[in-house]
């Protein structure tokens, strides 16, 4: 049975062209209602039970899906029409963008990747007696509650849940697996009249929570504590604020699933290499913490993880990609979005890019009381704005879009966003990406309205492959003429500078390259490099012993930033007894000049000759000189059959 579109004009207040939407999705399409959650909806389920559907209707989502149920059938797929593009002061121009975002709606999502997290519900409440013990008695039905007291004095005998005093130290952890220590730690002694005893008071006492509930109106125990499940904080002077802390925490029982939001390819990390440090963007930038160095690599506690996806922006190497989607499918949907818009007509396109909090609730209230979006303006939801990087950018610029607008939250990253446009306005050589930082809808529609339009020059170009791979792809479809682009500091892109007088071609860089761009030559000594491959981590200038090596960010758009170029070379030394090619000239030369007749080892002209040889040489000189420290006294003749004959026959 055929897959059907419904459309509906919401009461007449806008107006779905099912001439072009039915094409684009390619599905079934047999007018537009214009009450489908009321007054029509006898119509709406009879196409609903007669097949799959898809809704133009995002709003009403949740009351299609309770349809659905009482029919018995699949629940519908909704999309937003209306408020993106709908509701405009151009939504007779829209038809285009409407055309791009429906068919953008219809793309396949991979399915979730998720990890069960399981709460049985123990909670820790901490705060002033008279706050935390009044919280605890309306959690004590739902939960297991234990109140941690700075002050045991307003503590009495008789409440249903533990009491017990100290001072929180340590906190770690998340929901269903919180450690704690505390000191002074000291337990409530039952029975006794009047005010109950304690005992001793102890340092250093552990417990496991899976929920924490702070009430004291202190700094938050934990960074972005906003970001880390099972921690509910309020201030103990805000009633309501303590109230709906305690309404949460009473929900926070059961088994979760925790969306896995990144992807962690130790080997491609360029963290470490033999103790000595390089990258550590994603340490620097993680709010939650989820990120710990484990040696030559990073680790990510998933259940922290609270996917922000700034790591996965910043990442030179992609050993952390986001997963929730991946990026191949952010790289289809721009794709799909600037062709589809392009093929219906649209010109000058500008990509808006927002959360799917406080930039959907944005959109939703300038489209209603407002404005709404322009024409021209195609709106793009990611769930990790901040994982919204160069590359991305670049991608959009690169489908035919003329500017991107990166549309904030309050607790975005901005931080890591601000990097990441000044890294792709410089390799796209314009400033095509912009941050449009407004918290009023009024602003919003105003700021898009009021800002120039422009058209792109370039054709478009396909995004397909790894971030790094994409980000070079759109830098030379949107600057085909240039060859070397300077990059900001920090830059995962750059050249490796030598002092070819400091160089001694020891090649520490080269053994520790993580990504093998640094190589040498196994017939010459020389030390090579391979400009696409650096990630300019830095860990080959944190080895050099001669502090010989700069980095330079740029981006070589030639096809030279794929061929090896030789940074140092210098004249093998032929073995003065085989021949054979070892070590540099200079290099022998130097220790020739700072050892022999001046190193009792090599004192005389045959030990410094030794320091010309190659390692076999060196080594059957050695053992073959006189006075050889390694040789043992001079062996006993061999004695034979005949030589016990003949002393017998002495005897």
């Amino acid at each position: 049975m055929n897959r059907k579109l419904i459309l509906c004009d919401c009461l007449g207040s806008h107006a779905p062209d099912p001439d072009v939407l039915g094409p684009v999705t390619g599905l079934a399409c047999q007018g537009v209602l214009t009450d489908a959650c009321g007054t029509e909806v006898g119509e709406t389920a009879k196409l609903m039970a007669e097949g799959d559907v898809v809704i133009a209707c995002a709003q009403q989502a949740s009351f299609f899906n309770d349809l659905a149920a009482e029919l018995d059938v699949s629940p519908p797929a909704c999309f937003d029409l209306r408020d993106r593009a709908g509701w405009s002061d151009e939504a007779g121009d829209a038809g285009p963008k409407m055309a791009a975002l429906a068919a953008e709606a219809l793309l396949p999502v991979p399915s979730e990747k998720t990890i069960d997290v399981i709460s049985q519900g123990s909670c820790l409440i901490l705060g002033p007696a008279e706050t935390a013990l009044a919280a605890a008695a309306d959690l004590a039905g739902a939960l297991a509650v234990t109140v941690l007291l700075d002050d045991p004095a307003g503590a009495e005998h008789g409440y249903d849940f533990d009491i017990v005093s100290g001072r929180l130290g340590t906190t770690r952890g998340t929901l269903g697996r919180f450690s704690v220590r505390m000191d002074a730690f000291r337990q409530m002694i039952a029975g006794g009249r009047g005010a109950p005893d304690w005992t001793a008071p102890r340092d250093g006492a552990r417990t496991e929570c899976d929920i924490i509930l702070d009430l004291t109106g202190n700094p938050p125990f934990f960074p972005a504590h906003h970001k880390r499940d099972g921690y509910l904080r309020a201030e103990p002077g805000n009633p309501p604020a303590v109230a709906r802390a305690v309404l949460e925490a009473s929900q926070l029982t059961g088994t979760f699933e925790k969306p896995l939001y990144v992807r962690l390819e130790e080997p491609l990390c360029a963290h470490s290499r033999a103790g000595k440090p390089a990258c550590s963007k994603c340490l620097d930038v993680c709010p939650t913490g989820a990120i710990t160095s484990a040696g030559e690599h990073v680790a990510i506690d998933p259940l922290i993880c609270a996917g922000c996806g700034a790591c996965s922006a910043l990442c030179p190497s992609g050993a952390i990609s986001y997963d929730a989607p991946p990026v191949a499918t952010v790289f289809s949907r721009l794709n799909t979005l600037a062709a589809t818009y392009r093929k219906n007509g649209g010109t000058g396109a500008r990509l808006l890019v927002h959360d799917d909090s406080h930039g959907r609730e944005m959109i939703s209230l300038a489209a209603r009381y407002g404005r709404g979006l322009p024409a021209q303006v195609i709106p793009l939801e990611v769930t990790a704005l901040a994982g919204f990087g160069h590359a991305e950018m670049l991608a959009a610029l690169a489908c035919g879009f003329t500017g991107v607008i990166i549309l904030p939250a309050p607790r975005t990253e901005s931080d890591v966003i601000a990097s990441e446009m000044a890294l792709a306005n410089a390799i796209g050589g314009s400033a095509s990406v912009t941050l449009l930082d407004v918290a009023d809808p009024d602003a919003l529609y105003d700021a898009l309205y009021n800002s120039a339009l422009s058209a792109t020059d370039h054709d478009p170009a396909l995004p397909i492959g790894t971030r790094r791979q994409v980000a070079r792809l759109a830098g030379k479809t949107l600057q085909p003429d240039a060859e070397i682009v300077p990059l900001p500091e920090g830059a995962p892109y750059g050249a490796v500078l030598v002092d070819t007088d400091a160089c001694t071609l020891c090649l520490a860089c080269v053994s520790l390259c993580p990504s093998g761009a640094l190589g040498d030559n196994e017939d010459l000594p020389q030390l090579r490099f391979q400009e696409d491959a650096c990630l300019q981590c830095g860990l080959c200038a944190n080895v050099c012993p001669e502090t010989a090596i700069t980095l330079e960010p740029r981006l070589d758009l030639t096809d030279a930033a794929f061929t090896q170029k030789v940074l140092k070379e210098e004249e093998p030394f032929a073995c003065v007894e085989c021949g054979s090619l070892f070590g540099t000239k200079s290099t022998v030369e130097r220790i020739m000049e700072k050892l022999a007749g001046n190193h009792h080892m090599f004192a005389t002209t045959e030990a410094a000759r030794m320091i010309q040889m190659c390692d076999n040489c060196r080594i059957q000189a050695q053992y073959h000189s006189e006075n050889n420290p390694f040789s043992g006294g001079e062996r006993p003749k061999i004695r034979t059959t005949d030589d016990y004959l003949s002393k017998r026959r002495d005897h």
